[in-house]
């Protein structure tokens, strides 16, 4: 925000203007503050007297309220978009009640860069701004919307907010990737550290590459990839731009502001005012060691990957539907003497009309007999050998009580062989061994 003490070309050209509104006490208006300004010092969600509407400079000229004006500080040049104009103080002072609520005084920092704005509250709006990461927003209100979904198709926990940028974009962000805080005075957010790399190559390497868990490269390696777990995008991140380094893990989410990085040893560091200290063990592993909140000692291993996390999903997810479009191609409907028929969509959809002939022990309740087909299931060791593939049909009971039932298949010029895997054989969505007892279906492909 800029003080109008220093605009005095603009002041000459409304001093007849100001004059008159300052010996009549009117104004054109009220408005709400959206982003705070800083010389001097008012918090957003302040309603302020409104004196004139520049469209040259593109900004509102404001009465300073007593309690924040100085000597120096009578009026303020407030950009158009960081006021919310109305043209009596009653409807200004209601929308700060109905609308921005306990939002006033509430920022947020994005943990994930490429972050989007979006012109309405849903997943399939229009991308209007792309924030990056440790870039700072304005709340402004709470917002009903669409669930938002992961890469996985699961919901993601969070809110839709209406949200304003410091350059004056608006429009509304998911709250999963967001780090919401109070500001009243004094800087918004870190500012950028000063480190200089230029002879410090490894320490380059530690700000400027991006950084997963270790095991997030097992499972890569693996081949079984758990997408629940990559796209929560857990990482370190150093947070040179804005003096905030971020742990975020399955059990941790921790802020380290910092002031600057000392050489500590041979390839440490440490960010200074912080119990974070880092180690590069090679140009792709990288270990931290911090206190937690409680003041215990915590380490964690972080590496490099060949790819980008979004990439990685794109080739997992490509990988299921091959996995699943080679099932339904040679369906999608297959028959049981036993069992009844089983049929696949193209959309990744079951029924299965005889599911309750089951025995008890794999399926103790009714089911309705449709669902998902889940091909997130891996076969390690010799089931690999023996079987096609795995799958889970995921199904709801009468009951109402959701239930997956897990197969390992084998594919054939015959049919379809699915053998069930009890849930004490899983180790996660992994399959290393048989049921002592294997049960069994087979399917004949329709004709």
């Amino acid at each position: 925000m800029r003080p109008l003490k220093i605009r005095a070309p603009l002041l000459l050209a409304l001093l007849p203007f100001l004059l008159f509104v300052s010996c009549s006490k009117k104004y054109i208006g009220w408005g709400v503050l959206l982003w705070y300004t800083d010389d001097p010092e008012i918090p957003s969600g302040t309603v302020l007297p409104i004196q004139v509407r520049s469209n040259i400079e593109q900004a509102w000229i404001a009465v300073v309220p007593k309690e924040y004006r100085t000597s120096e500080h009578q009026l303020v040049e407030i950009p158009l978009p960081h006021l919310e104009f109305f043209r009596s103080k009653g409807r200004a002072e209601k929308y700060l009640t109905s609308k921005m609520g306990g939002y006033a005084q509430i920022y947020a920092e994005t943990t994930q860069d490429g972050l989007p704005i979006r012109d309405k509250p849903e997943n399939n709006g229009r991308r209007t701004y792309r924030l990056k990461e440790g870039e700072i927003i304005k709340i402004l209100e709470k917002v009903d919307g669409v669930a938002a979904i992961s890469s996985t198709g699961a919901p993601l926990e969070g809110d839709w907010f209406k949200v304003l940028t410091k350059s004056g974009s608006a429009g509304y962000c998911f709250s999963y990737r967001l780090r919401l805080f109070e500001h009243l005075t004094g800087a918004l957010g870190g500012e950028p550290v000063q480190a200089d790399t230029s002879e410090d190559k490894e320490l380059e390497l530690i700000l400027t590459r991006p950084w997963y868990p270790e095991y997030y490269r097992t499972m890569i390696d693996s081949g079984r990839i758990n997408l629940d777990l990559l796209s929560k995008n857990y990482s370190f991140t150093a947070g040179i731009n804005n003096g905030k380094a971020r742990i975020f893990l399955e059990n941790t989410d921790m802020i380290f502001p910092y002031s600057k990085i000392l050489k500590t040893g041979n390839r440490s560091w440490n960010f200074a005012g912080s119990s974070l200290n880092v180690t590069l063990q090679s140009e792709s592993v990288m270990e931290a060691h911090w206190e937690d909140a409680g003041g215990i000692k915590q380490t964690a291993a972080f590496v490099t990957l060949p790819m980008t996390v979004e990439n990685i999903v794109i080739q997992e997810r490509e990988r299921r539907q091959n996995k699943y479009q080679a099932l339904y191609v040679r369906g999608p409907g297959f028959e049981s003497a036993n069992y009844g028929a089983l049929i696949l969509t193209s959309d990744g959809q079951f029924t299965w009309d005889a599911i309750n002939t089951l025995p008890g022990e794999i399926l103790p309740a009714a089911a309705l007999g449709s669902g998902t087909v889940d091909m997130d299931y891996y076969l390690s060791g010799e089931m690999a050998e023996r079987f096609t593939g795995a799958l889970g049909l995921r199904l709801t009971t009468v009951s109402g009580i959701d239930r997956t039932l897990v197969f390992a298949y084998t594919l054939d010029t015959q049919g379809l062989r699915m053998e069930f895997i009890p849930p004490e054989n899983l180790l996660g969505r992994s399959i290393s061994r048989r049921a002592p007892l294997p049960f069994a279906v087979y399917f004949n492909t329709e004709d």
